[in-house]
């Protein structure tokens, strides 16, 4: 008896010991599966953008997209400041005065403050990639065609069309390079855009000093002349036609597709960048399905089931709810929490890019005011306001330059202002996480303005360049960053018309800016000097209201 309960006893005790065994293994191991299964729950569930375009590595189709959208950034970089090298070199074709001169610069940027907006909407309901092939192609033929115009008003008009294209080109190409990006390297990928805008500006002199000074090439019949500047200008609207239709080869932006419910076409996008970037089959590409997000959209869209990208200009019904979406995406800009960003950014471009085209149009023709000015009266000292006034003065017997040729040095000049720019160029993406994109416009942005002042006070043409290398490598870098840090702040719904909101203003301060120049800086260009300086100094303080930007995935 004793020895069967001494069993049974035994028996038991061993049946609780396992089966708490057994209840402590359980939880164990759930503990460990529950972070493993909260990894890849994407999986099941489906992946959010970041998760997704990690997983699709970093390799050859991004170098590939940086060096389309690169050279993109450097056209809009020829195509706005194409016209410094037209104004000295088309006076005597067009007889221009200086008032003419400021309208010629000025048609561009009416241009841009139109285009922007206009591109801008459609880029943000149709899509990315489509919207920028059109602009470049447009601004391509436009380009080419302007080279044939005899007429100053209708070669203004297609300067117009350039301008009105260019910014379209130029507000799309940054948000459509950072929606391809995982977060860890969109801000460095996107600061790498700079030294293509310096090789845009190294670029164009070495184009213009290669045609234009040439003699034998001018073409005339009865009231039709096609001079050398004639075969800079096609030779410059070359380019955005190549580049338009090299951006066939390249998908439309994934995360604009998932923002629109297109998420088929994303994940098909998706495999596509995995397989050019690791070599591997696009089926091996881990993420299965995009995990869908409450369309930021009108309800109208929502309750469709046909994509925005997918509706006909053509057809009322599918106008008139486009036209539906692009109010509803104005309307959120105009509100919180997008109201505060949307102004700032807008007052930012305003001040900085009235002072840059400005003074980046008119430094070549500076540069040659000052060298006719030496050349006439050498050894002497004089400012640039004081040159202005005085080169016009004695230049009355040929008002329209037809007798003179512009100097080698101009273009030399403009080269060296480009050239200048390299170290800023490679200094922004090795410093900006370490610095931080928003300390960077602050430094740019004061400096500039102390450079726009001291340009007040230069005597030769020698601290005149210096002071214009420093200008162009601080200003160019300022607007770069800029776009960077717009990137951020809005949604992928609101982002291209955020940046082209902004633009608008920009190239409405630019045309204010031009318009004004070219009539003071022959009667008292120390006004447009200080009014410079101002802007610049007033967005450097403004730009301490933004927000840390590039440490959080796209929304």
């Amino acid at each position: 008896m004793l020895g069967n309960l001494h069993n049974t006893v035994l028996f038991q005790c061993s049946s609780v010991y396992k089966r708490r065994m057994s209840n402590e293994t359980h939880i164990t191991l759930m503990k460990i599966r529950k972070p493993i299964l909260a990894g890849l729950d994407f999986l099941e569930n489906g992946a959010d953008f970041e998760a997704a375009i990690s997983a699709t590595g970093f390799g050859r189709f991004h170098f590939c997209l940086l060096a389309v959208t690169g050279l993109i950034y450097a056209n809009t970089a020829i195509g706005i400041t194409i016209v410094s090298f037209v104004l000295p070199a088309a006076t005597c074709d067009f007889r221009m005065t200086s008032s003419d001169k400021g309208w010629l610069t000025a048609a561009p940027m009416l241009g841009m403050v139109l285009g922007s907006y206009f591109w801008g909407s459609l880029a943000d309901t149709k899509g990315r990639r489509v919207v920028l092939i059109s602009t470049l192609l447009i601004d391509g033929v436009i380009g080419i065609v302007s080279s044939f115009v005899q007429v100053l008003s209708i070669f203004m008009v297609c300067r117009f069309v350039n301008g009105f294209c260019i910014a379209g080109a130029m507000g799309l190409v940054f948000p459509y390079l950072g929606e391809f990006q995982a977060t860890k390297y969109r801000e460095k990928i996107l600061c790498w855009m700079e030294i293509f805008w310096t090789l845009g500006v190294i670029i164009l002199p070495l184009i213009a000093w290669g045609i234009i000074p040439i003699t034998g090439i001018r073409i005339e019949s009865g009231g039709f002349s096609y001079d050398s500047w004639n075969w800079f200008v096609a030779a410059c609207g070359l380019p955005s036609i190549l580049l338009g239709v090299w951006l066939f080869a390249f998908p439309e932006s994934p995360k604009f597709m998932m923002e629109v419910g297109d998420y088929d076409d994303a994940l098909n996008c998706l495999k596509s960048i995995y397989k050019q970037n690791t070599g591997d089959d696009a089926d091996n590409y881990p993420i299965k399905s995009l995990k869908e997000k409450v369309r930021t959209i009108s309800v109208g869209s929502q309750n469709s089931q046909k994509s925005v990208r997918s509706l006909s200009m053509r057809k009322p019904k599918d106008l008139k709810r486009l036209f539906g979406e692009i109010w509803v995406q104005t309307k959120a800009l105009c509100r919180p929490p997008y109201l505060k960003y949307t102004i700032i950014t807008c007052l930012l471009q305003f001040g900085l890019t009235t002072s840059y085209y400005t003074l980046m149009i008119w430094f070549p023709e500076l540069f040659n005011r000052y060298e006719e000015f030496e050349q006439r009266f050498p050894n002497t000292s004089a400012s640039v306001c004081d040159v202005s006034g005085i080169v016009i003065d004695e230049g009355s017997e040929d008002p329209f330059d037809c007798l003179k040729t512009i100097d080698r040095n101009v273009y030399m000049h403009t080269l060296i202002v480009g050239l200048a720019c390299i170290p800023t160029s490679l200094w922004l993406p090795l410093c900006v996480h370490k610095l931080g994109a928003k300390f960077i416009l602050i430094f740019s942005l004061f400096l500039a303005g102390i450079t726009t002042v001291l340009l007040y006070y230069v005597e030769t043409s020698t601290q005149n360049l210096v002071l214009s290398c420093i200008f162009e490598a601080l200003t160019s870098l300022a607007i770069s960053v800029l776009f960077c840090i717009l990137v951020d702040l809005f949604p992928t719904n609101l982002r291209v018309m955020a940046a082209a909101l902004s633009l608008t203003a920009g190239r409405g301060g630019g045309l204010i800016g031009n318009l004004s120049f070219g009539y003071l800086i022959d009667i008292n260009c120390i006004v447009p000097i200080v009014t410079f300086a101002s802007f610049l100094f007033i967005s450097g303080f403004l730009v301490f209201l933004l927000p840390k930007t590039g440490q959080e995935a796209l929304d």
